[in-house]
């Protein structure tokens, strides 16, 4: 990697460095109001890595769930990741080892990125790739760390800031629909969901939704490529 690929990189991955300063300094804070300090919010954002999971892991180290319940609630939550790997190893193909880790840091905004950003010409698409994702962890690593540090030194009163990564999220799925050549997919994930909510509720809807999720894009697979293809093809004006 070289300075040419930073620089390709670093404007991309811009928008997840303001949010993940934000969200990771608010898990930080609230890992630390329960006596947890900035070197367990260190280790568990260089291990774990999984927003939705750490912040979960704030609740269960709270009450002390036992083990069991730990790895249940969190294959649960953060499911969606194994459809994200599968769905990436092709762009993935030909990185080595580096694949493991690109598979390990796919989290919902490096996702995102990964799946709209195209690395510009002279650089190399897996350097590319791999740099966003490293670079999106770093900055989750440094927020954490920060809220923890804050949380110790001034005292803050948490209530609330675990809302900071849904307002990420909401964000960056924002700026995809406006980027997007079609929201097919996108209403297609909006309408599973809510039929998965209403039908068995919000603290079973996870896994149905996923599954009609990944059923229905893979039957309309055909259908979107032939679509794109086609666009790609039409000439410009």
């Amino acid at each position: 990697m070289n300075r040419r690929t930073l620089a390709a990189v670093f404007p991309v991955t811009v928008p997840v460095l303001m949010g993940y300063l934000a969200i990771g300094m608010a898990f930080g804070l609230m890992l630390q109001s329960i006596g947890y300090g900035a070197l367990w919010a260190l280790l568990m954002s260089v291990v774990i890595y999984a927003g939705s999971g750490q912040y979960l892991g704030v609740s269960l180290l709270a009450v002390g769930a036992p083990l069991h319940q730990v790895a249940f609630l969190t294959l649960m939550v953060n499911f969606r990741h194994l459809v994200y790997g599968l769905s990436m190893l092709e762009k993935f193909r030909g990185m080595g080892l580096r694949k493991l880790y690109m598979m390990f840091s796919l989290t919902d905004e490096t996702y995102a990125l990964l799946s709209s950003a195209k690395a510009p010409e002279g650089v190399d698409e897996h350097d590319f790739f791999f740099l966003v994702a490293l670079l999106d962890h770093s900055y989750w690593i440094l927020g954490s760390v920060i809220g923890a540090a804050l949380g110790a030194a001034l005292g803050f009163d948490t209530t609330g800031v675990d809302f900071a990564m849904t307002a990420l999220f909401l964000v960056i799925a924002v700026g995809q629909w406006r980027s997007a050549g079609g929201h097919i997919p996108a209403l297609l994930g909006g309408a599973a969901t809510l039929a998965s909510l209403l039908l068995v509720g919000a603290e079973n809807m996870l896994l149905p939704a996923l599954a009609i999720i990944v059923i229905a894009l893979t039957l309309l697979r055909p259908r979107l490529e032939g679509k794109q293809e086609r666009k790609e093809e039409a000439p410009c004006p």
